[in-house]
């Protein structure tokens, strides 16, 4: 296995506003469909022809070493924004692009612990020296994209101001080489997180590469009826004077567009596991987690990057209302209808379309261990969000209150988590291996793991890990405890939690749970969860809660343990419990929750 460079962060793709417009099943799978992100991932060809077709043209004037040299273009003079029928506005697609040349544009962005302060360094390189520049308060306040980074105005016909916003800005959004001769591949994760709980993230853009300023949050819509207007985007002077930019304004002319068939017309290819490889928003990204949904199913407020929506489809990794980081743009969204929450056969789970993960192709042999000092998986829990009561949804019973809620276990490292599922023919259950590499990433060991087991339901129909994680809800003195239905795992890289750990892979390859995990009639199947990345479920998923239809109400805690058998060999055991503080209140049949700060995370 691979161990790549550790300096990063990754995840969904930045939103910062949200929408609190309920769709039916219908409408929603309509908007999955006709999102226009195709046409925004084209516009990248368009920036790429910008340059001159021999090597070196469209080359930046020399500047200082190590500096990038920043602008903010245009990809055409007009787009076309469709506005469908069942849908609020237009999604400002209007395919300006920040260009960097000379060097990268890098930024590290972390925080010591949920007590403190997220703290953003732009990283300058040239040569061998490395020099930072933390950024002034008020530039980042979460993961998603520096903060009020665009201004975008639109005037109608007559010239009047209909609409004035401003835009964070993700700069592992979509991107694409504005010369020939520019890197040939990006290094830099795919998309920036919106997980309340990411410790540490790194954005970039290559040198001689433009990266698209749009945030990839289709569900905040502009109210713009059909018609011709212009809009005008600058970069904040703020941002102008900390990075150098020019005051360039490109102006774009847009049609808005009727569409009254509401995107029926449209097809979409179904992602498989032979679906082509693509490197999301998140994201996946970049959204965030689906927002939560209260004790009487009324939407509430949700943090940005989020949007209530109780009684909508629930679409996205591991069944988010929203994708979950790391996230591709919507474009790749769209390859496939998702039919329920989105991990089954021919299902797309808002996640990167990945190649199928093959386990060793026979079960090892020999004895099983490995040497002492061979780098192993360090599995951390993270506290539960996304709380709220439910009433049967998604395979709970109806008529019983459930506290519902978002869990995920990540990789510190420094190794990979391998775990292959090796079944002997008839068997209902595979057996399952841990798999040990040296730091050059050759198997050195093996260790039994527990087994893997398939499971049908809706929402799953993947083999399953059965000794990944547990969930318990304890008393307010924690000595007595509810089990969630909860049990087993398909372990996939959802979410970037840290990119800064060493060895963190920025692109991990099983993030689409439709390909991480096998078919029914797999005979061997390999999940991985990488360095820096954690595995969301989040409360949508069937068993993803606690039945607390007879419990009094009070305060208790939603406990979250990593290898709770401690089968799994890791480099540190005493990290793998988080709790989280809830309060349950009301009455049977209306019960409430109130979730309370985790330091400085106020994610309910």
């Amino acid at each position: 296995m691979p161990l790549t460079r550790a300096l990063a962060d990754e995840e969904p793709m930045t939103s910062q506003m949200t929408s609190s417009t309920t769709l039916t099943d219908g409408q929603d799978r309509r908007r999955r469909l006709t999102r226009p992100g195709l046409a925004a991932l084209a516009s990248l060809t368009v920036v790429a022809a910008v340059a001159g077709a021999a090597p070196g043209a469209g080359a930046a004037p020399a500047a200082t070493p190590g500096k990038p040299q920043l602008k903010l273009i245009a990809a055409s003079k007009s787009v076309t924004l469709t506005r469908y029928e069942w849908s609020n506005g237009v999604s400002l697609q209007l395919g300006t692009y920040l260009s960097v040349d000379n060097a990268p544009l890098e930024f590290k962005v972390t925080r010591k612990s949920y007590k403190d302060p997220i703290v953003a360094k732009q990283i300058l390189r040239d040569g061998k020296t490395t020099k930072t520049k933390t950024l002034p308060a008020g530039t980042v306040d979460d993961f998603s994209g520096l903060k009020g980074f665009l201004e975008i105005s639109v005037k109608d016909a007559a010239g009047k101001q209909v609409v004035k916003t401003d835009g964070n800005f993700c700069p592992n959004n979509a991107s694409g080489r504005i010369r020939p001769d520019a890197p040939a591949t990006n290094h830099y994760p795919q998309s920036c997180s919106t997980n309340p709980w990411t410790l540490g993230s790194v954005w970039g853009v290559e040198k001689g590469w433009a990266t698209n300023t749009t945030s990839w949050n289709y569900d905040k819509t502009v109210d713009l009826p059909a018609g011709q207007y212009t809009a005008q985007v600058g970069v904040a002077k703020k941002y102008r004077d900390l990075f150098g930019l020019p005051n360039d304004r490109p102006t774009i002319k847009v049609t808005v567009r009727e569409d009254t068939e509401g995107g029926e017309g449209l097809t979409a290819s179904k992602s498989s596991s032979s679906a082509s490889s693509s490197s999301s928003a998140s994201s996946h990204h970049g959204e965030g987690h689906g927002g939560g949904h209260g004790g009487d199913h009324a939407p509430q407020s949700a943090p940005t990057g989020q949007r209530p929506a109780p009684d909508t489809h629930h679409y996205g990794p591991r069944g988010a209302d929203a994708p979950t980081p790391p996230e591709l743009p919507y474009a790749l969204v769209d390859r496939g209808l998702a039919k329920h929450l989105g991990d089954g056969s021919g299902h797309t789970d808002g996640s990167r379309i990945a190649p199928a993960l093959q386990a060793a192709p026979k079960r090892p042999t020999g004895k099983a261990g490995a040497p002492a000092n061979v780098p192993k998986p360090d599995l951390r829990s993270l506290p539960a969000w996304d709380i709220a009561i439910t009433d049967g949804e998604d395979g709970d019973v109806p008529g019983k209150d459930y506290l519902a809620f978002s869990a995920n276990v990540w990789n510190a490292g420094p190794a990979p988590l391998v775990v292959d599922g090796f079944r002997k023919p008839g068997a209902d259950l595979m057996d399952s291996y841990q798999y040990f590499y040296d730091a050059k990433g050759k198997q050195v060991g093996y260790a039994p793991a527990g087994t893997m087991e398939w499971d049908p339901r809706e929402g799953h129909e993947h083999w399953h890990f059965t000794d990944f994680a547990s969930y318990r809800l304890l008393s307010a003195d924690q000595t007595k405890e509810v089990r969630s239905g909860k049990e087993a795992f398909c372990l996939a890289n959802t979410d970037a939690i840290d990119y800064t750990v060493k060895n963190a892979n920025w692109h991990p390859e099983n993030t689409d749970l439709s390909t991480a995990c096998g078919s029914e009639d797999a005979i061997n199947v390999r999940e991985v969860l990488d360095v820096g990345s954690g595995d969301t479920y989040t409360q949508y998923r069937p068993g993803q809660s606690f039945d607390i239809t007879d419990l009094p109400n009070g305060t208790y805690y939603i406990q979250v343990i990593a290898n709770p058998e401690n089968r799994l060999q890791e480099a540190n055991h005493k990290n793998n419990i988080a709790l989280r503080k809830v309060i349950l209140g009301g009455k049977e049949g209306a019960r409430t929750v109130k979730v309370p700060p985790h330091h400085l995370i106020n994610a309910k």
